[in-house]
């Protein structure tokens, strides 16, 4: 399986958006009740979302992580420093905090961010995307054809495995 790092919302502004301006009347607890319980069978739990994060910085962190070798580790850090504990993927601070947590040389990766040495991929990954429609993540994409959108059901991905590979 490819991981892609696509933004899914590129024109969000480096200090993100509140869910509220975005959602107005969302309910940020009930939201993560709901999640929560989603995630529950798969022991994952979910805090408090109020801002949705420019995701950029880490997306191209994360491929920085990809040339290191540590991408897994570093997405699943992500995963839990934005849906639980609720920090902001958008701020420098808080992906070379997350990344130094990783193993990453933070001081390399600053480095990177500055210059801009990954927004080439994520160039290429939102192309990559726009082409298969993607409009939620994530996206899978099985044999070129069948699309699951969105955190399914793992009867949903069996069968679409069967069907395509």
């Amino acid at each position: 399986m490819e991981w892609l790092g696509y933004e899914l919302h590129p024109e969000t502004p480096p200090e993100g958006v509140l869910l509220s301006r975005l959602f107005p009347g969302i309910n940020p607890e009930a939201m993560a009740e709901r999640f929560s319980r989603a995630g529950a069978p798969y022991g994952i739990s979910f805090g408090r979302l109020e801002l949705m994060s420019n995701s950029r910085l880490a997306l191209e962190a994360t491929e920085f992580a990809r040339d290191k070798g540590g991408f897994d580790d570093l997405h699943n850090l992500f995963f839990k420093a934005y849906f639980q504990e609720g920090k902001d993927l958008g701020s420098m601070e808080t992906v070379l905090e997350v990344s130094g947590k990783a193993g990453l040389d933070t001081v390399a990766l600053r480095e990177a961010l500055a210059k801009g040495v990954y927004r080439g991929r994520l160039q290429e990954a939102r192309e990559r995307g726009m082409k298969y429609q993607v409009t939620g993540l994530p996206t899978f994409i099985f044999n070129g054809e069948k699309k699951i959108v969105g955190a399914q059901q793992y009867d949903v991905f069996v069968n679409a495995v069967k069907q395509y590979l």
